[in-house]
């Protein structure tokens, strides 16, 4: 089999506004400008991919990503099998620095050919599940406190048992926001908070997370800026509370530093910000093997996206939903879905497919419907 082609295709799907997430990271993320990514073979099989593209989070965007990729990334990857991914990735990764979620989205593209090809799901590409399903937890928008209240009761509707409250915004709102959830939720459902690096200092971090603490919070995510390792190893030593490390976690060497420095707890795993589903394997089993757990985080993908979230959280023994649930919940924030069919998600729980590849098929009329031209 050989690759023939790619191409890219870019959407923009709105999010219900009601729920648009605002987190210490400044802005709302209120629309999805994402890329969708099809690379076909000469057998007729054609694997999908999706690239994140939030300039503010990621530092791209879908005009980035398509020139990317139909301009280095194709011309690399034609006439490759696209089944030897690891030769692939050969092939593709050196051609640019940086760009994960870019270089993810093609990497998805061709586990789903290897699975499709295979007859399998990726998950057992990925060695088999370790589990039937993945726990999942909801994201409360750095709202003012009662609206904040609010999606956390329509959350608790929707049948989940934990969340996290988005803070980094203002210490003093921070704690009333928090209060106030915990208020609308009883003592029951369980809290954590994700400060997206919007804490400054560690001064800052720590006195705030004390406060937050007294609503009984069992986590704190990304408590300073990305970078900072050291200021992340000072809060995790004067606070008792676990300490997930997302944005300061994208590579394997990323987490190889703050496991040394004893900066974090948890790490959160993207398919999109390791570059890809086989990199961000290896991080969970790096964690694993120096005692540390993983969870997978969200730049809240769509569909294809969650699909390959999914099938490496239910293959990947590191990572531990049960105790830190994941973020696959981003198909329930769009106002549509550009599946042919919706994934197996619902409100505290997530299943992957059980379809060869990824399991998914795109809706082409609503691709077309939110296609950018």
């Amino acid at each position: 089999m050989k690759i023939v082609g790619i191409e890219t295709i870019p959407v923009r799907v709105p999010i219900h506004p009601n729920i648009a997430i605002k987190s210490g990271r400044g802005g709302q993320h209120s629309l999805s400008p994402f890329l969708l990514v099809k690379v076909r073979t000469d057998d007729g099989i054609v694997g999908l991919g999706e690239a994140s593209c939030t300039p503010r989070w990621s530092g791209e965007d879908q005009v980035t990503a398509k020139h990317f990729i139909d301009q280095y990334f194709a011309p690399a990857l034609i006439g490759h099998d696209p089944t030897n991914i690891d030769e692939c990735g050969k092939a593709f990764h050196p051609t640019i620095a940086g760009n994960p979620f870019t270089k993810a989205a093609v990497e998805m593209a061709l586990w789903d050919i290897a699975g499709k090809a295979a007859g399998k799901p990726v998950y057992e590409l990925l060695g088999g599940k370790v589990r039937d399903s993945v726990a999942t937890k909801w994201s409360v928008s750095g709202r003012e406190p009662d609206k904040a209240a609010e999606i956390a009761r329509e959350a608790i509707a929707k049948g989940f048992k934990k969340m996290k409250v988005k803070v980094g915004i203002d210490p003093e709102s921070d704690v009333a926001r928090v209060k106030a959830v915990r208020e609308a939720v009883g003592r029951d459902i369980r809290i954590g908070v994700d400060a997206n690096g919007g804490w400054r200092n560690v001064e800052t971090a720590v006195n705030v997370i004390n406060h937050l603490d007294e609503h009984d919070i069992y986590f704190v995510e990304q408590p300073v800026p990305q970078g900072d390792i050291a200021g992340m190893a000072l809060v995790h030593g004067r606070v008792h509370l676990p300490i997930i490390a997302d944005e300061s976690v994208y590579t394997l060497q990323d987490a190889r530093n703050l496991a040394h420095a004893k900066a974090a707890d948890v790490f959160s795993i993207y398919v999109g910000k390791a570059g890809g589903i086989r990199c961000a394997k290896r991080i969970c089993d790096f964690a694993e093997s120096v005692g540390l757990s993983c969870t997978v985080g969200s730049n809240l993908e769509m569909g294809i996206g969650s699909a390959a979230m999914i099938h490496l959280a239910v293959a990947t023994s590191g990572i531990h939903p049960d105790v830190f649930p994941c973020d696959i919940i981003g198909p329930m924030f769009y106002e549509d879905d550009l599946l042919a069919e919706p994934l197996p998600i619902k409100g505290g729980e997530a299943r992957a497919p059980e379809k060869p590849g990824l399991g998914v098929e795109l809706d082409d009329a609503k691709v077309e419907k939110y296609r950018v031209r």
